[in-house]
């Protein structure tokens, strides 16, 4: 890998580790201050607002813009957002603002991809790139329980500092608190990102200008023969794993009467399979060769809600490993395959703002739809049910998709598959 790869990766763990255990901060603070369930899954759908609402404009900026700028500049907002939920707002708008500049930072991180390695790299610095974000948000996930548990909340309520009073009272307030060193962290680690060889992009001055190019640009990697297929895939996994995470506090509590705290645990489970499963897919899949894993979205799908028939340890730990692995194997080349199409077809920073937007969108849809559900009372059981069946039934549409274009558009499919093979074709 070249140089500044290990930086980019440096700054996404801690970034992403702050990401996790804020999530997991934020929901024990609302369970502290006695809020509404349905806000609990609403932090999904806050998270995804800024991805969605924003996409035109990101996108461009950070192909406007040197993405390690763009990327310590996120990290700022990540902070402000952190501090907001700190002092007294309200945890989903806060969220939201940590969403924000999460929205800014990924079509830096991954667009910068493709500007820094050749296609035949991309698989591999996925494998690393996801395999790292996974291995963060197992970390993130068991920090953020550890911090509102009883064993390292109290260390944390019991450093004062002299002569000023913080308002740090709760343990969920003293877990957030020290997450901001984590996000500071990861700023500085961006600032030693090196400026690639890509030609900057200018930033058009109109936000109309800016909508409407961001629209041709979805249409057109929507329209690409790999592009619809991988982007298809890689939002309905996004969309999906961004609400499981969420759902699996509920089942636990419910399947296995967890805390907080321990249902963090199973949600670090999860990702230590898919990050086996994205590193295994980064040493033995191939670019042109992504397509071949979609039948892995069908089982997964069925895997979810076979989940809902496990109701102890001993069986769910090796079952969420095995969904895991599944997950990240199918995640790894069908991403970079999309990175691939988009680089080529309109720019690195855009076509991830496309991606983006696609599947935040697609967070936000069914975030909806879980927070709908708990609102009039129906239990996690029916919401993995539903997601599972979304996750089955929308593979199976996606693999009869790409059947059909490689017999309609089959020289067109060959071309793409020709160029995802050469590091030096465009």
């Amino acid at each position: 890998m070249k140089k500044g790869f290990s930086s980019i990766m440096s700054a996404q763990f801690f970034s992403s580790l702050a990401d996790q255990a804020l999530l997991v901060g934020a929901i024990e603070l609302l369970k502290s201050t006695a809020a509404p369930a349905w806000q609990i899954p609403a932090l999904g759908p806050m998270f995804a607002l800024f991805y969605v609402v924003l996409a035109p404009f990101v996108g461009a900026f950070a192909d406007a813009v040197p993405k390690g700028k763009v990327m310590f500049y996120s990290n700022l907002i990540k902070i402000f957002g952190c501090l907001m939920m700190l002092f007294g707002a309200h945890p989903l708008l806060a969220y939201a603002v940590v969403g924000l500049g999460a929205a800014a930072y990924s079509p830096a991180k991954y667009g910068i991809l493709t500007e820094l390695l050749p296609p035949s790299q991309l698989v591999k610095a996925n494998g690393w790139i996801e395999g790292l974000t996974i291995a963060s948000i197992i970390l993130g996930i068991l920090l953020g329980g550890q911090l509102v548990g009883p064993h390292l909340s109290p260390i944390l309520l019991g450093i004062d500092m002299p002569f000023i009073t913080t308002g740090i009272d709760t343990a969920p307030e003293a877990a957030i608190s020290s997450l901001v060193i984590l996000y500071v962290i990861a700023a500085v680690f961006n600032l030693s990102i090196p400026r690639t060889q890509a030609p900057l992009q200018p930033l058009a001055h109109s936000p109309v200008e800016l909508v409407r190019d961001f629209a041709s640009c979805n249409s057109r990697l929507w329209q690409d023969k790999l592009g619809q297929i991988s982007l298809a895939t890689t939002t309905l996994f996004w969309g999906v794993s961004a609400n499981l995470r969420i759902i699996v506090f509920s089942w636990a509590a419910l399947a296995l009467g967890y805390s907080t705290t321990q249902a963090s645990n199973l949600g670090g489970v999860v990702a230590v399979g898919t990050a086996v499963g994205a590193v295994v897919a980064s040493m033995y899949m191939r670019l042109d060769r992504a397509t071949k894993v979609i039948p892995l979205g069908i089982l997964m799908g069925v895997l979810i809600i076979v989940l809902n028939g496990i109701t102890h340890l001993w069986a769910a730990v090796p079952f969420l490993i095995v969904l895991g692995m599944i997950g990240g194997y199918l995640v790894v080349p069908m991403n970079a395959l999309l990175q691939h199409r988009g680089h080529n077809l309109m720019g690195a920073g855009r076509s991830i703002a496309v991606q983006n937007f696609n599947e935040q969108a697609c967070i936000l849809g069914l975030g909806a739809l879980y927070t709908g559900m708990t609102r009039f009372g129906l239990s996690a059981y029916i919401a993995i049910s539903i997601l599972g069946l979304i996750v089955a039934v929308t593979m199976w549409i996606v693999k009869r998709w790409h059947e059909r274009n490689c017999v309609q558009h089959r020289e067109e499919v060959e071309r793409l598959l020709v160029l995802a093979r050469c590091d030096e074709c465009h």
